[in-house]
């Protein structure tokens, strides 16, 4: 089997990013004010969780702002100063640049979750009935296919489809000419570069593209919003894992733990399940129900983040940094 294809329904949700206030002015009455700061594609979930929270008793006094952006935006505004007390990251280098910054804790991945708040894979999705019949990784490659994927010197997503695509084609890192190659080929393909996943995925709705590189929580997200879409799980594929921590900089620590711990706690999980995302916890409902790619491989198969960071995302020499010199896309941040 060259991999699984999935069935999703009819409009994407429009996500504007941005902060926004919800229950209270903050601190009057007793009330605690915790600033949620997160990468795009989670926002309808992480809406449905703090309500959820909010009717809890460590949760009944506390109120949120959120801000949803680029996972790599919204770090780096974190680290010029942008209020947070809980950040959710795409990828673990965006909550490292914090750590360096002195803004997380440098035992922030401690723990059975290892920080990790979410799970994923990356997916092929293709127009409803999948026209030009994708369903495997050298399909990208054909001529007449345009694939949508974002940047990745702004999107964490995008660095998550370029791995998966270079894992598969290298040998989980084996071969690193043969994966090098690849990513050359693939983004001739690529006719736009959208900042952050959700956007790509917009662009994607929008009738552009004939592929998209996109989480397969996204995908899900899609369905049930009833875009006419399909999906496929390639058989070789990356276990996407997204970081979640309480920065050193809050105003109210106790109050930003206990919601870090709701978040890993089973009603969170389960939330998150049902939109989409697969659980770090088990027994959680509908968990069993994801397809489990025989090729599923992780960022510590191609070395873990420093090594892939320095090789393929070095803006000065990294293997993207040339792949996008050759499309004529700039990396100057």
């Amino acid at each position: 089997m060259l991999g699984r294809t999935m069935k999703a329904g009819a409009a994407l949700v429009t996500v504007v990013a941005g902060a926004v206030a919800c229950g209270g002015s903050g601190d009057s009455g007793g009330r605690v004010r915790l600033s949620l700061v997160a990468y795009s594609t989670p926002q309808a979930a992480y809406e449905a969780i703090i309500k959820a929270y909010q009717k809890t008793p460590d949760g009944e006094k506390v109120t949120f702002t959120r801000s949803f952006g680029a996972s790599g935006e919204q770090s780096r505004a974190v680290a010029s100063g942008l209020k947070a007390d809980i950040v959710g990251f795409s990828l673990e280098p965006d909550m490292t640049r914090l750590v360096d910054a002195g803004l997380v804790d440098a035992a922030w991945n401690s723990g059975p979750q290892r920080g990790m708040i979410t799970n994923s894979v990356v997916v092929l999705v293709t127009r409803k009935g999948n026209p030009k019949n994708i369903k495997t990784w050298d399909d990208l490659l054909k001529p007449g296919v345009q694939v949508i994927t974002p940047n990745p010197f702004t999107s964490g997503g995008a660095q998550w489809n370029i791995l998966a695509g270079y894992g598969a084609k290298a040998s989980k890192g084996a071969g690193k000419a043969a994966g090098t190659a690849y990513l050359h080929a693939l983004f001739k393909n690529v006719p736009v570069q959208d900042s952050s996943a959700r956007k790509s995925l917009q662009t994607f709705a929008g009738g552009k593209g004939d592929v998209l590189l996109s989480y397969e929580n996204e995908a899900i997200f899609a369905g049930q919003n009833d875009q006419p879409i399909d999906y496929t799980v390639p058989d070789s594929t990356i276990l996407i894992e997204n970081p979640v921590a309480v920065t050193r900089r809050s105003e109210h620590p106790a109050e930003a733990r206990a919601f870090l711990k709701f978040l890993r706690g089973r009603k969170a999980q389960e939330i998150f399940v049902k939109n989409g995302y697969r659980p770090v916890v088990d027994g959680v409902p509908g968990a069993a129900a994801f397809p489990k790619p025989a090729g599923l491989f992780t960022i510590a198969d191609l070395g873990g983040w420093p090594k892939v960071k320095k090789e393929l995302f070095d803006p000065k020499g990294g293997v993207m940094a040339d792949v996008e010199k050759g499309v004529g896309v700039s990396v100057e941040g």
